[in-house]
């Protein structure tokens, strides 16, 4: 019980900051898996610009309204 106190006493302005904003770090988590599926998919780039074109295209989610 003691080590659970200090635990949250360390983390405390982040357990405030939780109850004020209500958002965890779920979303980085889904952001960082998008772009480890962006580069598993590529198989690596020449640039890094490339890469991160590659991320902003996939993770954009963009509609283009190509006809098919």
């Amino acid at each position: 019980m003691k080590e659970a106190a200090y635990t949250i006493k360390r983390h405390w302005d982040g357990v405030l900051q939780w109850f004020k904003s209500q958002i965890n770090n779920g979303i980085l988590e889904g952001i960082n898996s998008l772009i480890q599926a962006v580069k598993a998919k590529a198989r690596g780039y020449r640039t890094t610009k490339n890469l991160i074109a590659m991320i902003y295209l996939i993770g954009g989610k963009l509609n283009f309204g190509l006809p098919t």
